[in-house]
């Protein structure tokens, strides 16, 4: 990963998104295995239903609670892909809109194991000096590549962290 001062940064105002997800209750860190098997999961399911088109169709997983606050066996994670609006779920898969608003967008090309570094150089290092105070809106992450198609199996991904002005 480049340093932090080489990250580039940005406050955006995003466009409200509605997603398709499954849920993940309890541990997630670093358990690469995990986010293939519910991204796995959760492509099979939109692709019988003709929902994927890349590369219009993002792919996100968002964070509902803190893990430094939360015990890490009731933690939940949703892996999503943006969704036409009415698309409904069915079995695992739910549906939801993301709101949209001001968020801190972290733009990294990353390691798998530097993906907590990452969160940590947004919320400890760039937030603080920010200007910006994190928001009661969900966190995520917006996946802009294959990882496995990278020569160096890095992966590109925006960080987004809901802020409002101090």
């Amino acid at each position: 990963m480049t340093n932090l001062s080489e990250t580039k940064i940005t406050v955006e105002n995003l466009e409200p998104m509605e997603v398709a997800y499954i849920r993940h209750i309890g541990p997630y860190k670093g358990d690469e295995a995990l986010f293939r098997e519910l991204f796995s999961k959760l492509m099979r399911w939109a692709g019988t239903r003709g929902l994927i088109h890349f590369p219009q169709t993002l792919m996100l997983a968002v964070y509902h609670d803190d893990p430094d606050l939360t015990d890490e066996n009731v933690l939940r994670l949703s892996c999503c892909i943006t969704v036409p609006a009415g698309t409904e779920g069915g079995g695992e898969i739910g549906t939801m809109k993301l709101p949209g608003g001001l968020y801190a967008v972290g733009h990294f090309d990353i390691a798998s194991e530097q993906f907590g570094e990452a969160w940590k150089g947004l919320c400890s290092l760039w937030l603080p000096q920010s200007g910006y105070q994190v928001d009661d809106r969900l966190s995520f992450e917006i996946y802009r590549n294959d990882p496995d198609q990278h020569p160096q199996h890095h992966h590109i991904v925006d960080i987004c962290m809901p802020v409002r002005p101090l």
